[in-house]
């Protein structure tokens, strides 16, 4: 078994735009839950009129493509996520799932910004608990894990590996992780099929922290 979902996206020095029309076809030729990114450009979260019509575009193209998901985010100027635009993304997606990227943790307030995508009906969020990294945000997404309750799922992302998933696993509780799965052995920026090997290997039998 490899990966379950694979979170697609073109233009990855920019951290991931909107992929085309012809990569999302050949994509989910391959079978897998493809989750399309959705965002017409690299930089910050905060949109103009005509790159939220980008946006709204971009989710009727892959709704009408047959994707199970979506991932977006859009944030307000003062940083916070814009709960408006979450709850119209989530409608306008339906019945795709909604994920939000890593917009969340460029927030000022994580327990606040949880709570605004769990009302918009957002299925996960992709976290590295606002840390550079997920392992050193870990204690930060331990506690987003516990908050969410089941409500949404926190999806750890931002150097997770092979060798560090395990711990990852353990120590926040998270059920879901997010890797690029990028090693010296891979093709520029393909993810290396060994590593995702290895990356569920990793997660096997591992046992969640329970709160003491």
């Amino acid at each position: 078994m490899g990966a379950q979902r694979v979170e697609l996206c073109a233009g990855a020095e920019a951290g991931g735009t909107t992929p085309g029309r012809e990569t999302i076809i050949a994509a989910l030729e391959l079978g897998i839950p493809v989750f399309p990114m959705v965002r017409p450009r690299g930089g910050d979260f905060v949109y103009g009129r005509n790159e939220w019509e980008a946006i709204q575009g971009g989710i009727r193209l892959c709704r009408e493509l047959g994707c199970p998901g979506v991932v977006a985010g859009v944030q307000l100027r003062d940083g916070r996520m814009d709960a408006g635009a979450m709850k119209h993304i989530v409608g306008l997606a339906g019945p795709m799932e909604v994920t939000c990227h890593k917009a969340f943790d460029g927030v000022p307030d994580a327990a606040e910004a949880l709570e605004v995508l769990v009302d918009a009906g957002c299925r996960r969020v992709l976290t590295s608990g606002l840390a550079a990294t997920a392992m050193n945000g870990a204690d930060v997404l331990k506690v987003l894990v516990t908050q969410a309750a089941g409500r949404i799922a926190v999806m750890p992302g931002g150097g997770v590996r092979s060798s560090n998933i395990g711990e990852l696993a353990r120590i926040t509780g998270a059920v879901e992780f997010h890797s690029s799965a990028i090693t010296a052995r891979s093709s520029g920026t393909n993810a290396d099929p060994a590593e995702v090997r290895s990356l569920l290997m990793a997660l096997s039998g591992v046992a969640p922290a329970r709160e003491q």
